[in-house]
């Protein structure tokens, strides 16, 4: 147990300080010689032992004034030793500013008030499964991870692993540094203030928060994830969290995947003029993916980015009720099997966000968007036709599934693909039936003029109608009933016999085409 006597000069201040609460201030006041960065050459008036504070904190001086409320406020100290409170019970809020510290802070298991480390440099902080009741506040900080804690398998700058905070996480500024391991590594985390890593926020290595629970949101406007090089690539995971709000927005940078499968968003989920940025793989030329959010949930999902991903974007099973885009939103593959919305609206120049539906243009960019999938699959087409038919666009909808037939005809065999085009040409895969009565009007006018030019001869002289070329052409196209004039005229010219005989063929296929087309769509419908 440390006595009074044992005490420097700036450590009795400090003690005598604490019981009422008071900060104690060791800057010199010229700015040069109070810059954090170099609080390794502060002397002896400007060092405090991290033994001292633990000791103050953990009740070695617990006398309080009359008045007042005891807690520890250090400004412009070099912080000897670690800080050790692992496991330990404070019932004292921690101000700490512009301090240096020469080892790391361990607050592992930890019961605690709040928690201020503002403005400081810090060799790691492990805070896995400490309750803070109040908020942690490392704003302005330099967190970096050359003090390595036995608790993670990586070098972490800054642990939240199963921690939970009652109030707000502030990282506002701040700098957490872990190149080769995990800026922040807070799976399960649980705060019910919010996270806000907002101006100037930088973190180098990857920022890790599978499984937690975030009621207040994370707010990330304008931070920068660097991620870790290599393949892995990631600069954020937020997998199987759930957050009411997700705020990538106003130059959001992710070096790196951002990666957010299965997390669960209440209300909004924004990447509004951000930036994208998947990591390039082992062979220089293959990039990891930007964004992954396999079965995202999510009320507005806003993807109005900056710039286009530089790598792949996969909304596979994603559930969004409004999805925001604009002409930045895609890059070159898109996964989008399974992606249900209810909703798309397109951001202008001018920032106006409408749904794009009733344009010729926008169904074929949407199905230009779909085919940049890899492979084939029909729900990203169904999903999309249902959208236009929710929006009473009910030809943009035929025009989108005409493309969903179209683009599966390229798995098919030879002989299916031949019958493909075939349906195409003639009824539009029956989404088009109109086309089949162009053929038939095309095909009747030439059958009328070529047949009018020649002479037929009866098959019983005296016997049946005259002969009518346009009724002739008719009854060769219908291949159901008749017209008494195929069976009553043939032709000694070869050329036209033949081509009656092509007359009576086209009509069996195109009758059969519209029956296999509208059968289909009636089916589908």
């Amino acid at each position: 147990m440390l006595t009074y006597d044992e005490l420097t000069g700036p450590e009795r201040e400090l003690w005598d300080a604490f019981p009422e609460g008071r900060r104690v201030d060791l800057r010199t006041g010229v700015a040069e010689e109070d810059r954090v960065a170099g609080g390794g050459e502060w002397g002896p008036g400007r060092t405090v032992r991290a033994a001292v504070i633990a000791a103050l904190l953990l009740g070695a001086h617990a006398t309080e004034r009359p008045g007042a409320v005891g807690s520890l406020a250090l400004t412009g100290a070099r912080i000897s030793g670690r800080l050790d409170l692992a496991g330990a019970r404070i019932d004292h809020p921690l101000w700490l500013e512009d301090c240096w510290f020469e080892q790391g802070v361990n607050l592992f298991g930890a019961e605690t008030r709040t928690v201020a480390i503002t403005g400081s440099r810090l060799p790691g902080l492990e805070a896995g499964s400490t309750r803070i009741d109040g908020r942690l506040d490392l704003r302005d900080s330099l967190v970096t991870a050359r003090s390595v804690f036995s608790f993670h398998p990586e070098i972490t700058a800054l642990s939240l692993i199963h921690a939970h905070v009652s109030g707000g996480i502030v990282l506002n500024g701040a700098e957490l540094s872990a190149p080769e391991g995990w800026a922040l590594s807070a799976g399960g985390l649980v705060t019910e203030g919010g996270v806000f890593c907002r101006r100037g926020f930088v973190a180098h290595g990857e920022v890790r928060l599978p499984g937690a629970q975030l009621p207040g949101g994370l707010f990330m406007k304008g931070a920068r994830l660097e991620g870790r090089p290599g393949s892995r690539g990631v600069a954020l995971a937020l997998d199987s969290a759930v957050a009411s709000t997700l705020n990538f927005s106003g130059g959001f940078t992710a070096n790196g995947t951002v990666r957010l499968r299965g997390t669960q968003v209440s209300d909004n989920l924004t990447f509004e003029d951000a930036f994208l940025n998947g990591t390039p793989g082992n062979d220089g030329n293959s990039r990891a993916p930007a964004l992954i959010a396999m079965h995202l949930q999510a009320v507005d999902f806003d993807l109005t980015l900056a710039r286009p991903p530089s790598g792949t974007v996969d909304l596979r099973g994603a559930q969004v009720s409004n999805l925001h885009e604009n002409e930045h939103s895609w890059p070159q593959t898109v996964e989008l099997d399974g992606f249900v919305y209810g909703s798309i609206k397109t951001a202008g120049a001018n920032g106006e966000r409408r749904e794009a539906v009733g344009d010729r243009e926008s169904v074929a960019r949407r199905v230009a968007w779909i085919r940049s999938s890899p492979g084939y699959s029909p729900q990203p087409y169904e999903q999309l036709a249902t959208w236009y038919r929710k929006a009473g666009h009910d030809d943009d909808a035929r025009r989108v599934l005409l493309a969903r037939q179209r683009h599966r005809r390229r798995a098919l065999a030879p002989a299916a693909r031949v019958w493909g085009h075939l349906l195409d040409v003639t009824v539009g895969y029956g989404y088009r039936p109109w086309l089949a009565g162009v053929w038939l009007l095309a095909l009747t006018l030439l059958g009328t003029a070529a047949f009018d030019a020649g002479s037929p001869t009866a098959v019983k002289r005296g016997e049946g109608a005259p002969f009518q070329p346009l009724v002739y052409t008719l009854d060769l196209l219908i291949p159901i009933g008749g017209l008494g004039q195929r069976t009553a005229w043939y032709w000694t010219d070869g050329t036209l016999q033949w081509l009656a005989y092509a007359l009576i063929a086209i009509g069996w296929i195109l009758t059969t085409a519209v029956i296999a087309g509208v059968t289909r769509t009636l089916q589908k419908n």
